[in-house]
Formats: structure tokens, C-alpha cells, sequence
């Protein structure tokens, strides 16, 4: 896939960035380039995240409009590149707790579907329910069902290579690929001192079920011990 460079006015070669499992990550200069499965109107509701987590004290990469006044060309975004050092998420867990109360009252992003909804929706997101063996659905909604499953802004994939801090001390959470409404656990599960077995389970059904089309290895090994379990 080749990026449209000229759309956003850049020139030069791209460079392949780390992380991207599911989609392709270029660094032009101080532009990141990123090949999307989602909606415009899925990358448009980033911005009043960025607005939302800025009041938190967290840096978000806001997408940037193209030549043709859209944010999305080709299946491409733009945003500034952010530097810094991988950060662990516990250091900055008052911050992440600030930014899904700020972001409580975000409607759904376009084109996903939370936990809860998933209880009867088949699909949302990079879910389809429809494609997971029954068996395994009705476990996976068993999971999900055991947990409160208030809904609030997540980011999605909270890990210290998505959490950058520079030599100023700015905190830029990258990757918001994921971002939705859901229940904040999705943000908290594998690092938060408060983890419990039932959301560990909620947490490891979401991955599972995240997976199972674009990363169908890593879906069927979590999804054995998760039966098994």
C-alpha cells in the first residue's frame, strides 16, 4: 500500500514505524501516516478526545485534514509524529481515571460497539461475533455480562509503547485505534492494582474476540486456555 503523500503536501520516503499490528505505520518527517479500516466519521470523533484527555493532562495527536478536506484518503490518516520514552501505565493511572470521567458523556464512536452492546449486537468495531464458534460467544458474553459494564471514553490499548513521555515531561497517548465507549476496566485490566479474576476474564474476552478475523493465531491460543478456564 502506498500512501497518498501529496494529499496532506508531504514529499519524501516513508519510514516504517514499530507497533501497527493491524495497520500500516509510516514516519514522513514530523507526520505519521497510518492505513485505517475506520470511518471519517470514526477518526472525526478523535478530536474532542484530544480536547477531553488534554483537560486531563494528556498530550493526544489530533488527526489532520487533507488537501480534499477530509481526514481520511484512500484508507490513509495523517497526525503529527510525538517522540518520548515508553511509559508505564500505573504512573499515570490518576490521569487515565481523569480521562474516562471527562470523556463520559462521548456518544459511541461511529461504527463500534461497546461490551454491553455486544450482549446482543453480533457486531462492532473489529468484532463479528458471527465469526466465532457459538460455544465460544456464549463465553465471551458470560464475561462480559459478570461485570457492571458502565460505558465511558477508553482508549483501548493502554501499554507503555502507546504512552510516551518527553524531555519536557509531556504524557502523548498514541494509537487510539481502539478508542471507544466502553467499560473503563478495557483500560485499566492488565496493570491496575484493583484487577480482580472476573475482570481479568471480561478483559481477556475482548482480546479474543478483538482478534479472532485480524490476528486469528494469537485469538485461537487465548481463546483455548479462556475454554479451558
Amino acid at each position: 500500500m502506498i500512501p497518498p503523500l501529496g494529499a496532506w503536501g508531504l514529499t519524501g520516503q516513508p519510514v516504517p514505524l514499530p507497533g501497527g499490528h493491524r495497520n500500516t505505520v509510516l514516519r514522513i518527517g514530523q507526520h505519521v501516516l497510518k492505513s485505517t479500516r475506520r470511518s471519517e466519521a470514526a477518526i472525526a470523533w478523535l478530536l474532542p478526545v484530544a480536547r477531553h484527555a488534554g483537560t486531563c493532562g494528556l498530550s493526544v495527536p489530533r488527526p489532520l485534514k487533507s488537501s480534499l478536506g477530509t481526514f481520511v484518503v484512500d484508507g490513509w490518516t495523517c497526525e503529527p509524529f510525538h517522540d518520548g520514552s515508553p511509559t508505564p501505565p500505573k504512573t499515570i493511572s490518576d490521569r487515565v481515571t481523569c480521562m474516562h470521567s471527562a470523556g463520559a458523556d462521548l456518544p459511541q464512536r461511529d461504527g463500534f460497539a461497546s461490551a454491553r452492546d455486544l450482549l446482543i449486537d453480533q457486531a462492532g468495531g473489529d468484532i463479528d461475533l458471527s465469526a466465532i464458534p457459538p460455544d465460544l460467544v456464549a463465553q465471551l458474553r458470560a464475561a462480559w455480562s459478570a461485570i457492571s459494564l458502565e460505558t465511558t471514553l477508553v482508549h483501548g490499548d493502554l501499554n507503555p509503547d502507546n504512552i510516551l513521555t518527553d524531555h519536557d515531561g509531556t504524557v502523548t497517548l498514541i494509537d487510539w485505534d481502539e478508542a471507544r465507549r466502553d467499560h473503563p476496566l478495557f483500560d485499566t485490566a492488565t496493570w491496575s492494582d484493583a484487577q480482580t479474576p472476573i475482570i481479568k476474564r471480561a478483559a481477556l474476552a475482548w482480546e479474543i474476540a478483538c482478534s479472532w478475523r485480524l490476528e486469528p493465531t494469537h485469538a485461537r491460543s487465548l481463546a483455548s486456555s479462556f475454554m479451558s478456564q
